[in-house]
């Protein structure tokens, strides 16, 4: 009889516990103030919540108010929990749907489909995936849903899937962590309201990035997702590596609706902008004259359509331009697509990136990595352990063909969406957009700092001695360095003046493949600081020419192998005056060992060389050849002399007047960094004193 005592006692204490407590006044007799309070909290919060979920987290306070005189009310409940799954506070929904589900099972049909996200975030994967389950049936057995014009089962069966998908994947991930640090940027960069889409310059000294504050350009209020319209912003690193307060970029970059920053150039000289005009939206883009961004232009109707085109990123040459977008025709429903510049600069016709990369499902934010082969994206599909993931794939060359899409990794991917991502040019540091609890309000703009791999476990071999009676007797075991990865590139990046005046020069910069003998890339220093910046993926030799007008053009040889690690290379550029007396290196004139055969590699200098000859048919030169120390005077000689003549015989081969040519050897007599027969020297040291050069004669 005790036994069955005590069972009646708990039966009665668990019913107790579960019953659902209506805001009623005959459950509050004593409190009829703090009734009517909390049922006009109650008021106010349907008004808000019945707007839709993106008006969610605005009735949170008023349900909370009715939460703290009741919290044993299923619907209140319920309501509060997928408040909170809408705002930055989505950690704290859990307990509110348990609580209601407790309550009242049916509270709501859509309790368990909350219930099963409200897990995921918790971790929790076991939980989610048997809500989501039980969701599910709960719908395929609603026989009233076929009626509702408004409920398309197919797309929530298929919704489902995915986040069923997504936890067990998650329940994985996670268990496998990669090693990194994940910093917040900080309140320069991130504020109380929604920051996301941050990409960068190589070099890492410009961040621009979207966000949706109350200073925006129009100071409007989306009414479908009630927040600000998004405009766009920019901060700078100082001197010691922080970042600047980030500004609103102004007009005629932001409009009066809605400008998002998509994706910018290596050089930080241009950028891509999403602008909300059509409806839909489009893209367009921006460019830096001197330190005023220009008019934003659209990139025409082979990019820009009627449907959704939502993000994009220039390749490292900038002649391709990888976008997403939801037009027909698609595999998925956002997809990411990619357009070629032909030889009139006009954007090609749109290529599908094909089913390795794009899935039935959303891909977004795509990125390509400054060495021109590493593309990072977001995307529902693959392996995601929830909402958007962030992927690289990587193309081979060789077969034409991208690599099957990797996740980056738990914990830069969570179960939320993590999205819009972008990395450094050395692969050491990513950005990108999430919501942590370390958030300044909404979702927040965040540094990721890889470790690399785990260094092996090394034990000290610590005896373990009775502590209070001797000393431990230890062994020193030195851990064996990890490694990180690099990105094989080069980053070559300087200011470019006047040799004279030192006054910073717009000038064009031509990217030669020497081998191929194929111009490809071409880019302007900034009018204002003279700056430049360009990305050499390894594995070619490069030639660069920078050439304005009224000036000698001056060249560059940076022969970068396969094997090649990262490296940042600053070269200041100063170009001379055409006037007489002047006189340049030619880089990227290339000879047979110990010969005055001209090689292939040399054919675009040397054609750069014949312009200059045409566009100034005034012009006289001498070509001269210069070797280093190594061997005899006499052979020296001999050979910079037929060097030299070799060069003018191209030129007077391809149209050039003899007379207005000259050439002569010097051979190991004008040696431009001291090297000489008896000192030490590097082979970079003799590589700059074999060398052809022209100087000006008349004009």
């Amino acid at each position: 009889m005790k036994l069955l005592g005590t069972l009646f006692l708990i039966l009665i204490s668990s019913i107790t516990f579960a019953q659902d407590v209506p805001f009623e006044k005959d459950y509050f007799k004593d409190d009829k103030d703090g009734l009517k309070d909390a049922l006009n909290a109650i008021k106010e919060g349907d008004k808000i919540f019945d707007m839709g979920p993106t008006y969610y987290k605005d009735a949170k306070e008023f349900y909370q108010k009715a939460q703290d005189f009741n919290p044993n009310n299923a619907r209140n409940n319920y309501r509060l929990g997928a408040c909170y799954l809408m705002s930055v506070d989505k950690f704290k929904a859990l307990p509110f749907l348990k609580k209601a589900e407790q309550l009242n099972p049916n509270i709501d049909r859509e309790l368990y489909y909350y219930l099963g996200q409200a897990y995921n975030y918790n971790h929790d994967f076991d939980d989610a995936i048997a809500a989501f389950s039980r969701y599910r049936g709960k719908l395929q057995s609603d026989p009233n849903l076929s009626k509702d014009p408004y409920f398309d089962m197919q797309e929530a069966m298929h919704d489902l899937e995915m986040r069923i998908n997504q936890a067990y994947k998650a329940k994985e991930a996670i268990k496998n962590p990669i090693r990194v640090f994940i910093d917040n940027l900080g309140d320069k960069v991130n504020t109380a309201y929604n920051e996301y889409g941050a990409v960068i310059s190589a070099d890492e000294s410009v961040i621009v990035f979207t966000a949706r504050r109350p200073n925006s350009t129009g100071g409007k209020i989306d009414p479908g997702l009630n927040e600000n319209f998004e405009d766009i912003y920019i901060s700078y690193k100082d001197e010691n590596g922080q970042w600047t307060e980030a500004q609103n970029v102004g007009k005629p970059v932001n409009s009066d609706d809605h400008d998002a920053n998509c994706g910018i150039a290596a050089d930080g000289q241009r950028f891509v902008i999403y602008l909300g005009k059509s409806g839909n939206g489009d893209l367009y883009e921006s460019v830096l004259n001197g330190d005023e961004w220009s008019k934003p232009e659209s990139f025409g109707k082979r990019i820009n359509t009627d449907f959704h085109e939502s993000s994009a990123c220039y390749s490292p040459d900038g002649r391709t331009l990888y976008f997403v977008t939801n037009k027909p025709g698609g595999i998925g429903e956002h997809d990411i697509y990619y357009s070629q510049l032909d030889e009139k600069g006009k954007w090609g016709e749109p290529v599908n990136i094909g089913p390795v990369i794009n899935t039935k499902y959303n891909e977004e934010a795509v990125y390509m990595h400054p060495d021109g082969k590493t593309l990072y994206f977001s995307s529902e599909g693959h392996s995601s352990m929830g909402g958007y993931d962030i992927f690289k794939s990587i193309y081979d060359e060789k077969t034409g063909k991208w690599g099957e899409p990797i996740n980056i990794g738990y914990p830069v991917n969570t179960v939320d969406d993590d999205v819009f991502f972008v990395i450094s040019a050395d692969g050491r540091r990513g950005y990108y957009t999430s919501q942590m609890k370390d958030s300044r309000g909404g979702r927040d703009l965040y540094m990721i700092t890889f470790l690399g791999p785990e260094k092996p476990m090394v034990l000290n071999n610590e005896d373990q001695l009775i502590a209070s009676q001797a000393a431990p007797v230890k062994e020193v075991v030195i851990a064996p360095a990890v490694q990180i990865q690099e990105a094989q590139l080069t980053i070559l990046k300087g200011v470019i003046s006047d040799f004279l005046t030192k006054q910073p020069l717009e000038a064009d910069i031509e990217i030669v493949d020497n081998q191929a003998n194929k111009v490809i890339a071409t880019f302007k220093s900034n009018s204002k600081t003279g700056k430049y910046l360009v990305s050499l993926p390894a594995g070619k030799n490069y030639g660069i020419a920078v050439k304005k007008e009224g000036y000698l053009f001056h060249s560059e040889n940076f022969d970068i192998p396969n094997t090649a690690a990262f490296q940042e290379v600053e070269k200041n550029i100063e170009l001379k005056q055409l006037k007489v007396g002047n006189k340049i290196v030619l880089k990227n004139i290339f000879f047979d060992l110990d010969k005055a055969t001209l090689r292939p590699e040399s054919t675009a200098e040397l054609n750069r060389l014949i312009k200059l000859m045409t566009d100034v048919p005034s012009l006289r030169i001498e070509l001269g050849g210069h070797t280093d120390s190594r061997g005899s005077d006499t052979y020296n000689q001999q050979l910079s002399e037929k060097r030299a003549k070799a060069v003018v015989d191209y030129l007077t081969a391809n149209g050039i007047d003899a007379k207005r040519l000259e050439w002569a050897g010097y051979g190991e007599t004008q040696l431009v960094n001291g090297c000489s027969n008896g000192v030490q020297c590097s082979d970079e040291q003799h590589q700059e004193n074999r060398r052809t050069e022209f100087k000006v004669l008349s004009l």
